[in-house]
């Protein structure tokens, strides 16, 4: 298996593990912190990015909770709704990763 392939199964195995112990957003801003928070920010910096990545996460949260379709299984307009918040997460990771080379 290639490495990966590897780092991916591996990330799906962690998210999987931290949502069934209800630590999957603490865990996601564990790792903001670590690579978008400045190591010297002050505890005030720190609980108002923990506040605006929270309020996100939230945000994200309800709103696919509010636009699904009544019923058990996904429709069509639900799988559509998902694919326009996928293809909008998308285009934030690529202006990021454009960031990252200047």
């Amino acid at each position: 298996m290639n490495p990966d392939a590897n780092a991916n199964e591996a990330a799906t195995l962690l998210t999987k593990i931290l949502t069934d112990k209800g630590l999957l957003i603490e865990a996601g801003f564990a790792a903001f912190r670590h690579f978008v928070i400045a190591k010297n920010a002050s505890h005030a910096q720190v609980l108002e990015m923990r506040a605006a990545y929270m309020s996100g996460a939230e945000h994200l949260f309800s709103s696919i909770m509010t636009i699904m379709d009544p019923g058990t299984e996904p429709t069509e307009n639900d799988m559509r709704r998902m694919d326009m918040i996928h293809k909008e997460i998308e285009t934030w990771r690529d202006h990021i990763k454009q960031m990252a080379e200047l």
